[in-house]
């Protein structure tokens, strides 16, 4: 089997051949089509190293489809193979780099999500995109409403164009943010659509209903977390997802000391930060004081201050979401409470704990669609009216 390596750039790819330790063969083409003749269906069978960027899953598809043994290298640990080594980062060198390094048996592997996980993946990327854009242009907009002498009242982003509507406000200013308010008249109903289609996306997902019982987290919490572990029985400890989340102090130990730091912040970002605010929602809720999760919590935050504590029940969440999928339960409070520092117990769960658990799911899930639903018409007209 040949050893090749590609190094995806935006406007040219860069191959190279490994063989006995060096490279026989080079090449250097602007798309994917053109690697045809090197590596196209008639082709002999090539081990394929690609690094993990945004064309890696298309490119991982496009060599299977060919017949090819593609290999998706962890990204974060591509220096230990000797990338970017001696201040020297080229798309050809790093082509040589991993060909080699690849023929050695030293890539770092990288998870290749499943073609569902990245449609949810892809979905969610969308969906953020939308709530980032109203965001930025609410803030705008109360910006020259300020800057003008005037304010806007305390409202969520949802009801932000009714009350922009209702506010009195001079003609002249009015005209200034007219251009603002039906871009966020378009925005607010594009991301009902797009929450329209998380939700039937996620409605076909077991997994999603079932970490939807548990505080805090909604659909999109659980859709995320589902598309980026991807498979729970891939970890082997709850650890290891949080650390694969960056949840987890960073550490400088040496010389019997142990220093540790803030968290690494590696792995998904967004999921992160989903996480982060599904923590900071159980800890202003008050219907879930007698929940253990929440009980320790605010111990640490009593101890630590919220912030941190907001992070801490992030980590732990993400713990018990892993359990829960891994073991195909819903969220009891009762083991949680009673769960060593080893885990939740293996045992059945009461079928009338099930049923209530997927009903607070079944709960969630309805209204997410309704939210989606209920005003997306007439937001349409509206945008559609102010153009």
């Amino acid at each position: 089997m040949r050893t090749v390596a590609l190094d995806l750039g935006v406007r040219k790819i860069s191959y190279s051949e490994a063989k006995n330790g060096q490279i026989e063969r080079r090449a250097t083409v602007r798309s994917f089509r053109e690697l045809m003749s090197l590596l196209g269906p008639n082709t002999s069978r090539a081990q394929v190293a690609i690094e993990a960027c945004r064309e890696a899953w298309a490119a991982h598809a496009k060599l299977v489809s060919w017949g090819h043994d593609p290999v998706l290298v962890d990204t974060t640990r591509v220096k230990q193979i000797g990338v970017g080594q001696h201040g020297r980062k080229a798309d050809r060198i790093d082509a040589d780099v991993l060909a080699l390094a690849l023929e050695r048996g030293q890539i770092p592997r990288a998870h290749v999500l499943s073609a569902e996980r990245q449609q949810v993946r892809h979905q969610l990327a969308v969906r953020k995109m939308l709530v980032e854009a109203r965001a930025q242009t609410v803030t705008t907009i109360r910006g020259i409403v300020r800057a003008h002498g005037e304010r806007l009242p305390t409202c969520d982003s949802e009801n932000f164009v009714e009350r922009v509507v209702q506010t009195p406000m001079s003609e002249a200013l009015r005209d200034l943010i007219a251009p603002a308010v039906a871009i966020l008249r378009e925005l607010t109903a594009q991301l009902r659509v797009s929450d329209s289609k998380v939700v039937q996306i996620c409605e076909a997902e077991p997994a999603i209903r079932r970490l939807c019982t548990a505080p805090g987290v909604g659909v999109i919490v659980a859709a995320a977390f589902v598309s980026v572990i991807d498979d729970a029985r891939r970890f082997d400890h709850a650890h290891k997802v949080q650390a694969y989340l960056g949840l987890v102090p960073s550490e400088r130990s040496t010389g019997g000391r142990q220093r540790l730091g803030a968290i690494t912040k590696m792995g998904n970002a967004y999921l992160r930060a989903l996480l982060v605010q599904a923590a900071a929602t159980m800890l202003q809720a008050r219907r879930t004081n007698d929940d253990p999760l929440m009980q320790w919590a605010r111990m640490v935050a009593e101890r630590r201050g919220k912030r941190i504590a907001m992070v801490a029940l992030a980590r732990r969440l993400a713990g018990v979401l892993w359990a829960m999928w891994r073991r195909g339960t819903v969220y009891e409070a009762a083991r949680v409470g009673a769960a060593s520092a080893k885990g939740m117990g293996d045992q059945a769960q009461a079928t009338a704990v099930r049923a209530a658990g997927l009903a607070r799911a079944a709960r969630k899930f309805a209204v997410r669609a309704r939210f989606a639903r209920k005003t997306a018409p007439n937001a349409m007209k509206g945008a559609n009216a102010s153009v």
